[in-house]
């Protein structure tokens, strides 16, 4: 049973990938994770100077949900050439290297400063709910922003693909997609954390974050992932390449978020669930799937939900069923 898939050229020996900002801090800890059988890594977000983040506490867990308001803390781009220059020695895997900033020059000046380390994508987090109160709502939640951004990275990205990192948080997904799309997105990667939201401390009566609030991740928001999924592959014709994320634990949700439209899977909360050789164990868990139900290649999965209800009922009815 063959899991490889090859995206814009790229080769992946297996579609399970690191997601941004979970043990994606280090060259080492990202090499950890190849070993661990991650078919790629995203790096944390990458700003063009230094940032901060926000104070402790910045996360709390629970088995059903995970919430963090870590703001999103970089070192800056010396750190960056780094730890990714000392990455791509080996190249063990593809690297997707996610970048953040405040405004739509700065997202091109920050991609211009990490292309030169030849990353094999760009993603470009334009829908991180924890920096509000510093920057103002994302740029994921307006098309007009979103596609600015977009157009910005893809003057300057020369052959490199560039994944735009969408937010769950808007009232059309689609919309914000097929704007990216039309300014010259290559893929996306889909989604960002949900909400935000708040976890309040019963005795003190005070929000627990420092933050107050934070973006939730985990097995709870994952039917709202691959509905985000399923609409931005529909919004798009199913021709360009998503990386499906959000609460995906198991081989079978792997799967899931795969026959909505994922080509790639981001795993970000399962690895503190799960631990580190998590990675293997959903490529397992969706090699005995695939030999049970007669599946010889992952990669024909992709969009298979599509292709079923357009068998069923059309696929003019099809597209309007999947975009609401």
């Amino acid at each position: 049973m063959n899991l490889a898939q090859t995206i814009l050229g790229v080769p992946f020996t297996n579609p399970i990938v690191l997601a941004s900002g979970i043990m994606g801090i280090t060259s080492a800890s990202w090499k950890l994770m190849a070993k661990h059988g991650a078919g790629g890594i995203t790096t944390k977000s990458l700003w063009l100077k230094e940032h901060k983040g926000h104070k402790n506490p910045t996360i709390i867990s629970t088995e059903h949900w995970t919430l963090n308001a870590v703001g999103v803390p970089d070192a800056g781009p010396e750190k960056a050439r780094e730890e990714v220059g000392d990455f791509m020695k080996s190249h063990p895997v593809p690297l997707i290297a996610n970048i953040i900033a405040e405004s739509v020059d700065a997202y091109a000046e920050t991609a211009e400063a990490i292309l030169p380390l030849k990353p094999d994508f760009l993603e470009v987090n334009i829908s991180c709910p924890n920096v509000e109160d510093e920057f103002g709502k994302p740029f994921a939640c307006s098309a007009p922003a979103a596609a600015a951004a977009t157009k910005a990275v893809k003057k300057v990205s020369g052959k490199t693909p560039v994944f735009i990192k969408l937010s769950p948080n808007v009232d059309s997904i689609a919309a914000i997609a097929t704007a990216c799309a039309d300014a010259g997105a290559d893929g996306f990667t889909v989604i960002n954390t949900v909400g935000p939201g708040m976890a309040i401390d019963l005795r003190s009566r005070m929000p627990i974050l420092a933050n107050k609030v934070g973006g939730l991740s985990g097995p709870g928001i994952k039917p709202i992932a691959v509905k985000c999924v399923a609409d931005v592959y529909a919004a798009t014709g199913g021709n360009l390449p998503i990386i499906g994320t959000g609460g995906i634990c198991t081989g079978e949700d792997a799967l899931e978020i795969m026959l909505a439209g994922a080509s790639l899977v981001g795993i970000g909360t399962a690895i503190g669930d799960r631990g580190m050789d998590v990675f293997n164990s959903i490529c397992e868990e969706m090699q005995l799937w695939c030999t049970n139900e007669g599946v010889d290649n992952v990669s024909d999965l992709v969009g298979g939900m599509h292709r079923e209800l357009a068998s069923r009922i059309g696929p003019k009815e099809n597209r309007k069923s999947m975009i609401i």
